[in-house]
């Protein structure tokens, strides 16, 4: 198996099925062999029930469930758990980042560089702030001011700087690389990313960061108040727990 790909859906049912025909038909006309996991993190709309339907014709797809709604963190590492190729990633269940480039991260993991080694990278996350990324339908003004206020935020309390867009939902890494990263996680909410990233640069995994095209969605379900003190709170845990 060439490649797992996970994605992390809580009641996504009117969009799962339009984002698993993008995803299904992109990986389809590459030479991977590849599965896609969703992990439907203990949701109550049919999300699950409509991925199992979608694998009956797909069997490429499978669903996974939480016993309880435990986060976005839980359900990666979860999926991550149960993936058997030799890259795994995860991307959003609303599609919003273009599965595209999925071809660049691969080619950073896998192929051979000049040394030999197994790619030139263990880990590629996306990054929306490089000059080459696209910006199909940028954020609104208030998510934007919040983006870049999040930013300052990780340079100053998480000494992230080299890092600028810790939260796009696309990241893929070297199977081995994963299992390392997900066994010791102990974040399962949103800032699972900030974690995932702050262990790997601990271990010395090469990172890349990759352009991407994405598009935002009004329906964003991220309260900037409540939501913001729960980011905050996962971040100090976060810290101190990597002491």
């Amino acid at each position: 198996m060439d490649l797992s790909l996970i994605i992390p859906a809580f009641n996504e049912h009117e969009r799962i099925v339009s984002t698993l025909d993008s995803v299904v038909d992109f990986l389809s006309q590459r030479p991977w062999q590849f599965e896609i996991i969703v992990v439907d993190d203990g949701g109550h709309d049919g999300t699950a029930e409509l991925v199992a339907d979608y694998s009956v014709t797909q069997p490429t797809v499978r669903v996974l469930r939480n016993d309880r709604n435990r986060g976005k963190g839980f359900s990666v590492r979860h999926g991550v758990g149960e993936a058997t190729g030799a890259v795994i990633g995860f991307i959003d269940a609303d599609d919003k980042t273009d599965i595209g480039a999925t071809d660049s991260a691969m080619e950073l993991l896998l192929e051979s560089n000049r040394e030999g080694e197994n790619g030139s990278a263990d880990m590629v996350i996306g990054d929306r702030t490089l000059p080459d990324s696209q910006m199909v339908i940028p954020r609104r003004g208030y998510r934007e001011w919040g983006s870049r206020q999040f930013r300052h935020l990780l340079l100053r309390f998480m000494g992230l700087a080299e890092f600028p867009d810790t939260q796009c939902g696309f990241k893929f890494f070297r199977n081995d690389v994963a299992t390392s990263l997900f066994a010791a996680q102990l974040t399962d909410g949103y800032m699972f990313d900030v974690e995932i990233i702050l262990r790997a640069r601990a271990l010395h995994y090469r990172i890349e960061r990759l352009p991407v095209r994405w598009t935002d969605d009004a329906d964003s379900r991220f309260n900037p108040i409540s939501g913001m003190i729960r980011n905050l709170s996962e971040l100090a845990r976060i810290k101190q727990g990597l002491r």
